[in-house]
């Protein structure tokens, strides 16, 4: 083991001559491109979407169809500071958090006008 230490130091790589600033600057450069990647690609959206969502949670009102995200749907019944109270069916309420609210849904059509817009494709004989 002793035998191979003096080739290993022979073998290593001498400091280059003249290693000024530049060597210093050239090799911070990947390092500064990765975060810059990082903050487009990650934290710049997920910033905008968590003030999106922040905006649809103070902006909750009577009447307005939600989903959570368990995927229950509803429409407010009642809002409070930090609760919403949703109603689910005609005598089912269920109380949930503002943070467990996932998106407020457009309005929705009724069930008549979208069977009225389907449009039915005559069957060919052959």
């Amino acid at each position: 083991m002793n035998a191979l230490f003096p080739f290993l130091l022979m073998a290593a790589p001498q400091p280059a001559e003249g290693g000024g600033p530049t060597s210093f600057i050239t090799s911070l450069l990947p390092f500064a491109a990765i975060i810059a990647i990082f903050y487009f690609l990650i934290i710049r959206p997920q910033s905008r979407k968590q003030k999106e969502t922040k905006r649809m949670l103070e902006a909750l009102k009577k009447g307005d169809r939600i989903v959570t995200i368990g995927g229950i749907r509803g429409v407010i019944q009642s809002v409070r500071e930090s609760t919403v109270i949703l109603k689910v069916d005609d005598n089912v309420k269920i109380e949930f958090s503002r943070s467990a609210i996932s998106s407020v849904e457009s309005a929705a059509k009724e069930p008549e006008k979208i069977e009225e817009s389907k449009e039915e494709t005559p069957a060919k004989d052959a």
